[in-house]
């Protein structure tokens, strides 16, 4: 009785279900990346396909999602092991992958926390060329646009103060143990907020989810009385229409909202399989999916208000201050800070909205690790460890020190590359899973369980988007990725050497890797000819013809589900870990 599905732990309540949800999905990249992305590729106008890559991909890939974690109660792993035994692969990819982004992300939460400290003192130490981490004859108090050869006192403070940054990747030098320190601290609080699985992280998500809005709400009451700020946001919004006949732009679309929404890490149905059996799943996907979006889209006026009031007080056009990724929230906003009124409030304020953005989505990456091993592993853990907090004590100090690499001085590049290889890892991932759900496992199947979850089946759009549409519109990201690959650099200055994409390349293997290796597992454990084999391994373990006639209650699902598992076949992996658990 120890494979069949124990009472799974539930989420106190739907409100707790969508902020956790919401607060993965709307992440640091939120802020950072939208923004940039919308204004190069169109303005108003790439708003057309971004908005149009979120119906057909984004909203029905989290439906699918929450589908097959609320239906099966169980994580990634054994979720795919249940219905697809040849790909079961895919959800150890996806443990791999999170664990992979888990480790490497709190770089990014370190120097928010570092910047956040750093912010109560006057002046903010970011403001000056006369610190020791300055070179004097290269600094500037603030970029002129005639004197674009110098350095900004922000941007000598990120690269020599922070980070002590080496030359390139070759030269990894020594750990920042102050950095050090303020990872472990992160630790800790990612410990204490998850420590006790959903029931603690239901909590915490009331203001991790929350207060971010709270702050780029009064950013914005602030900026938009500034100088300048309305011509940053209508930079930001004016639309170029001709950009829509540009097949780049549309695939920019796709892949913005794909990363953003966070599908392939096996997070949203992580949080799913916490679920009621009743629960609303439909309507749950769209609120989250719309929330990202217009998250997006609202960070956007805000930072772009911020850049055009910047921009103003600057004497330079907005597009030379319009940059995406770490260079706006570690660069160009904290010298905006600088140049407004209580400028440590606002500071202190703008780190600690990204703190949160970063928290929550860390809380649903642990949850993934913490599932999959409390699944898999979890009788023979207990027994060894008493204590189910001692697994995630555990998980999180492992985790922490595979990320010690990326605060070395020359950590920035390590970083760059991780985020390089979990880019392609994704799209690898995603399309394996989609795959494996809408064609192998078939959309009647997905359908049936929707029904049985929601009284009723998915519409013609949802099926035509599982079956056909999501299928190649993550092809059409992947081949481009590979048509217009270019060779890896830092700051479009430093090109990373051929070894180092190799590494890349190697880091891909390990989450995607486990796939090709999981179905041979699967066949290989199996007997009988090949095409006996191969039709065994795509034979789910569940059984769902007489799951539409079930009536939708959470004890009667959970007693019905567990007859499923009992009388359906069980494939060789999970009779070797029953037999070692006899």
């Amino acid at each position: 009785m120890d494979r069949l599905p124990k009472e799974r732990e539930t989420w106190a309540n739907r409100a707790e279900f969508i902020l956790s949800s919401v607060g993965y999905a709307v992440g640091i990249g939120n802020v950072w990346r939208f923004p940039y992305v919308c204004f190069s590729d169109g303005g108003g106008a790439f708003l057309i396909p971004y908005l149009t890559m979120m119906c057909l991909c984004a909203i029905p890939l989290v439906f699918m999602e929450f589908t097959v974690g609320q239906y099966t109660k169980r994580g990634p792993v054994e979720a795919f092991i249940d219905i697809c035994p040849l790909m079961k692969g895919v959800g150890v990819a996806m443990v791999m992958l999170s664990f992979i982004v888990a480790s490497y992300n709190n770089t990014v939460l370190t120097w928010v926390l570092y910047y956040l400290f750093h912010s109560f003192t006057a002046p903010l130490p970011w403001q000056l060329c006369n610190a020791t981490w300055n070179i004097p004859e290269n600094c500037s108090s603030f970029m002129e646009n005639t004197t674009t050869h110098l350095q900004s006192a922000t941007k000598q403070f990120f690269d020599h103060r922070l980070l002590e940054i080496t030359e390139g990747i070759e030269t990894v030098g020594h750990l920042r143990w102050e950095l050090v320190g303020i990872l472990l601290l992160i630790w800790a609080i990612l410990f204490f907020s998850v420590f006790k699985g959903i029931r603690s992280t239901g909590k915490v998500v009331y203001f991790t989810a929350l207060f971010p809005y709270v702050v780029l709400l009064a950013l914005l009451f602030n900026n938009i009385r500034l100088p300048g700020a309305l011509d940053g946001i209508l930079f930001f919004l004016t639309p170029k229409w001709n950009k829509l006949g540009e097949i780049h732009v549309w695939i920019d679309a796709t892949a913005q909202i794909f990363y953003s929404i966070g599908i392939g890490f096996g997070c949203l149905l992580s949080m799913a399989s916490h679920n009621k059996v009743n629960n609303n799943i439909l309507r749950d996907a769209m609120i989250v999916t719309l929330a990202n979006s217009a998250t997006s889209i609202f960070a956007g006026f805000v930072m772009f208000s911020g850049i055009g009031y910047m921009a103003h007080v600057r004497h330079l056009q907005v597009e030379q201050l319009a940059v995406e990724g770490p260079g706006l929230a570690f660069v160009v906003y904290p010298e905006i800070f600088s140049t407004m009124p209580v400028s440590q409030l606002w500071a202190f304020l703008f780190f600690l909205m990204l703190m949160c953005l970063g928290l929550d989505s860390q809380f649903a990456l642990v949850e993934v690790m913490g599932t999959f091993v409390m699944d898999s592993f979890g009788p023979k853990i207990l027994l060894m460890l008493n204590y189910k907090e001692l697994v995630t004590l555990l998980l999180c100090f492992l985790t922490f020190l595979f990320g010690l690499p990326c605060i070395t001085q020359g950590g920035v590049y390590i970083f760059q590359l991780l985020d390089y290889s979990v880019g392609i890892t994704l799209m690898f991932t995603s399309l394996f899973e989609v795959v494996t759900l809408s064609w192998i496992f078939g959309v009647w199947r997905l359908s049936i369980m929707v029904k049985r979850i929601l009284g009723k089946p998915p519409n013609i759009f949802f099926k035509a988007c599982w079956l056909v549409v999501s299928p190649l519109l993550i092809v059409a990201i992947l081949v481009t990725a590979m048509v217009q690959h270019k060779p890896l650099l830092y700051e479009k200055t430093y090109l990373y050497p051929a070894w180092a994409e190799g590494v890349a390349w190697i880091i891909i293997f390990l989450s995607v890797g486990w796939i090709p290796l999981g179905a041979m597992h699967e066949l290989l454990g199996r007997k009988g000819t090949c095409l006996a084999r191969l039709k065994a391994s795509v034979t789910p373990r569940i059984t769902l013809e007489e799951v539409c006639n079930v009536p939708v209650n959470e004890d009667q699902h959970q007693d019905h589900v567990k007859s499923l598992y009992s009388l359906s076949e069980v494939s060789p992996l999970r009779e070797e870990k029953d037999r070692g658990d006899m």
